[in-house]
């Protein structure tokens, strides 16, 4: 029987074999022998030990269009990057972070900023100037009122998503509006394994049935809150380039490789000060580049 990982904790993997019946699994010793690790989103092949009781065991994973290593979850098709406009204030280090992430991995990306209810226009704009300008999509909403979510479910329709960013920015929340069903299966599922739910712990994915129809199905990754993110397998010298940005100014640069910090005659540089580029996204850039200097002796 096939079916789709919905959730995996402690060796157990919940696989959602049609539209209510969720498998409780053990993955097969052989996934342990060749260092295979079931994830959250994986196509796999089930065997049902007891149909009655809901059992099975994982016999195959099939093929990954992709997979992400944090939070760890496979075949996705977009990122929303959900961060607070304020109460949390944004960390731009974090956001900018997994927007790396995500551009390593290829996977389009929508920003969303919630709170939209208790932020001044002026935080918003800021906002927008610094990351819509650079490419990417944002969009503004309030679980709260409910304000923006109509667009944002248009960018989620017939989608796998995965929702990520820090703890306290309305993931919950969110996804309680979206599929209000979350919770109670949640619920259900914590008596069954005997764990209590005050936080998101563990990446779990939810089909959404008022987003899907027959052709397109939707899902949604709920993911674990970060306050830390490490860039793992990105060089300082590699850095520029997940700033799409900067690439229209690089030829302007008097020398090749130019890290966009020290050197004179820098085209990337002169864009900042013609405010071509964004203040906010540059300044976290020579962070993060700084990070990476000093953890450069760990690479490779």
């Amino acid at each position: 029987m096939l079916g789709r990982i919905v959730k995996g904790i402690a060796g157990f993997y919940y696989v959602n074999t049609g539209s209510s019946s969720v498998y409780e699994c053990k993955a097969k010793g052989i996934f342990r022998k060749d260092n295979i690790k079931p994830l959250v989103g994986d196509d796999v092949e089930i065997e049902i030990i007891d149909d009655e009781k809901g059992v099975g065991n994982i016999i195959k994973i099939l093929p990954r269009r992709n997979q992400l290593v944090r939070p760890p979850v496979a075949n996705v098709d977009q990122a929303v990057i959900l961060f607070a406009i304020v109460k949390p204030d944004p960390n731009y280090n974090i956001l900018d972070k997994f927007l790396i992430q995500m551009r390593r991995n290829k996977l389009p990306v929508v920003i969303c900023f919630n709170k939209q209810d208790i932020a001044t226009k002026e935080e918003q704009q800021e906002l927008m100037d610094a990351y819509e300008k650079c490419g990417y999509e944002v969009i503004f909403i309030s679980v709260h009122e409910g304000a923006g979510i109509d667009t944002l479910c248009e960018k989620l329709k017939g989608k796998t998503s995965v929702i990520a960013g820090p703890s306290g920015v309305g993931k919950s929340s969110l996804l309680n509006r979206l599929h209000p069903e979350a919770e109670m299966e949640t619920g259900e599922l914590s008596k069954k394994i005997h764990r209590g739910k005050n936080t998101t712990r563990h990446s779990e994915m939810f089909f959404i049935p008022s987003l899907s129809d027959e052709e397109e199905k939707t899902y949604i990754f709920d993911t674990p809150g970060f306050t830390s993110l490490a860039l793992k397998d990105v060089t300082p010298e590699d850095l520029p380039l997940f700033y799409p940005e900067f690439e229209p100014y690089e030829p302007s640069c008097r020398f090749g490789g130019c890290s966009h910090i020290a050197e004179p005659d820098c085209g990337v540089k002169e864009a900042l000060e013609k405010g071509e580029i964004s203040r906010v996204r540059y300044d976290n850039y020579k962070i993060i580049y700084e990070e990476l200097k000093n953890m450069k002796p760990n690479y490779r």
